[in-house]
């Protein structure tokens, strides 16, 4: 039996991660003379096996079951969230898998009443649910609160000891005014932007890591070796970050926020070239928890970003995905390049280099990637989340190879008509939380909305 330390330093740092220098220099010379990734015309409706729709397209010999839709009943008793945002396994024990889900609800709505200790915030709506999953059988389990009072959870990270760290992609705050909404007045309690820890089991009393910085927040990565944790922000001009822990594997101890400054390049939002590669540096930011730049009318949510600029930090564009896998730490920039499309990233925390792996020509090739995972068959699997106008590109889970190609493996069809109580048109709707389980078989993942969770699975290797 794995133990929860065990699992995921196991899992995703094995044999079984990710090449690169070879393999995306070979995918960016297939680009250059005009070759394309492969097309959803390869992907097939495929029946849910809960409910009968066809809600996705698969590859042939590709099946899935959902669970988790917004509004069933978990086994506490309370309703899904909606929302469905970052997700991790976190453990598994003689088959069954445990994943901690994020939920994206930004509202000032009641906390939900969780009956194992208080939410953060009375007045914040989002948090973490926890699913368990049979992976021999291939059937879900149950599902229940575990984190409560949070806002806008959107991505997070899985922890090599077994917990998720679910991260706020907010900064709003008590008495704060929400400029995205019509300039309504936030009734929170508490302020919000920040990463919490959450043990799949519930967290009694939710404590902020305050240390690990108070902005726009999306995903979370550790360095296996170091215990180095790395952070993305989503904003268009966003900084990528690490937290030097004080104690490895106990962030509550507190430590330092740095942010990168790439030698030589103030802005890599546009066009890089494919496999640059940039050496790395680090500036400590004074005040973590500072949210807004000091002195302005309007409250920006660059208080961080701004004191790592004023030392040398470099401007990325929405950063969102981060995941760790053979040593390095792997981000996509969603709106990065040339074309706007999206760029991928790869970081060696070792030799301190960054490297540009991939930056997508087109909306129609790659569409403005979000949450990424490394797959255990090798690769990368990538959540878009892009623009969306006449049906033209239904929103996609790609693999990115070792060997440089771009597959797509599921594309999101749902369109409901009073099914599960929703009605309308999802395809537009972004994927998120792709995750695998350790052995490879199943990959789990979300459609944000209206709130369905997937387990995938079929022939992999038929797509190598």
């Amino acid at each position: 039996m794995k133990t929860r330390r065990d699992f995921l330093s196991e899992s995703f740092s094995s044999v079984t991660g990710f090449g690169v220098a070879a393999a995306f220099s070979a995918l960016g010379g297939r680009f250059a003379l005009g070759e394309h990734a492969q097309t959803t015309r390869d992907l097939i409706p495929v029946k849910d096996e809960t409910t009968g729709l066809e809600l996705i397209r698969l590859p042939e010999g590709f099946r899935y079951v959902t669970y988790g839709w917004t509004g069933d009943v978990m086994s506490d008793g309370l309703k899904t969230p909606s929302s469905h945002d970052g997700m991790g396994v976190v453990s598994e024990d003689d088959g069954i898998l445990t994943m901690v889900r994020n939920h994206e609800v930004s509202s000032d709505q009641p906390a939900w009443a969780v009956n194992y200790g208080s939410p953060f915030d009375s007045r914040a709506g989002g948090g973490c649910t926890t699913l368990k999953f049979d992976g021999k059988q291939g059937k879900w389990l149950d599902s229940f609160a575990s984190l409560a009072g949070t806002s806008r959870n959107c991505a997070g990270g899985v922890t090599p000891w077994g917990t998720w760290l679910t991260a706020e992609e907010t900064v709003l705050g008590i008495g704060a005014i929400d400029t995205y909404n019509n300039n309504a007045k936030r009734l929170f309690e508490q302020d919000h932007g920040w990463i919490f820890e959450v043990d799949p089991a519930g967290v009694k009393q939710p404590m902020p890591l305050k240390d690990m910085g108070r902005f726009v927040h999306e995903a979370v990565a550790i360095d296996r070796l170091t215990g180095i944790v790395y952070e993305t922000e989503d904003r268009r001009t966003s900084g990528f970050y690490r937290f030097l822990p004080h104690e490895k594997g106990t962030l509550s101890a507190g430590g330092k926020l740095q942010i990168a400054e790439v030698i030589g390049h103030d802005d890599l939002r546009g066009t890089v070239k494919s496999m640059a590669s940039f050496d790395v540096r680090w500036h400590s930011i004074a005040d973590p928890t500072l949210a807004h730049t000091p002195g302005l009318d309007r409250l920006d949510e660059l208080g961080v970003f701004k004191q790592g600029k004023r030392l040398g930090g470099t401007t990325f564009a929405r950063l969102e995905g981060c995941w760790s896998g053979e040593g390095m730490i792997y981000f996509d920039a969603t709106s990065g390049g040339g074309a706007k499309a999206g760029q991928i990233w790869q970081y060696d925390p070792q030799n301190e280099k960054l490297t540009m792996l991939f930056e997508s020509p087109g909306n129609e090739i790659l569409n403005m990637p979000d949450n990424l995972c490394v797959n255990p068959h090798g690769g990368l699997a990538l959540c878009e989340d892009g623009d969306y106008g006449d049906n033209e590109f239904p929103q996609r889970i790609h693999l990115l190879s070792q060997e440089g190609k771009l597959t797509p493996l599921a594309l999101n069809d749902v369109q409901l008509a009073g099914q599960k109580s929703f009605n309308g048109d999802f395809r537009g709707k972004e994927w998120a939380g792709a995750t695998f389980s350790p052995d490879g078989k199943w990959l789990f993942a979300n459609i944000q909305t209206p709130g369905i969770t997937f387990a995938i699975t079929g022939p992999w290797k038929s797509l190598a």
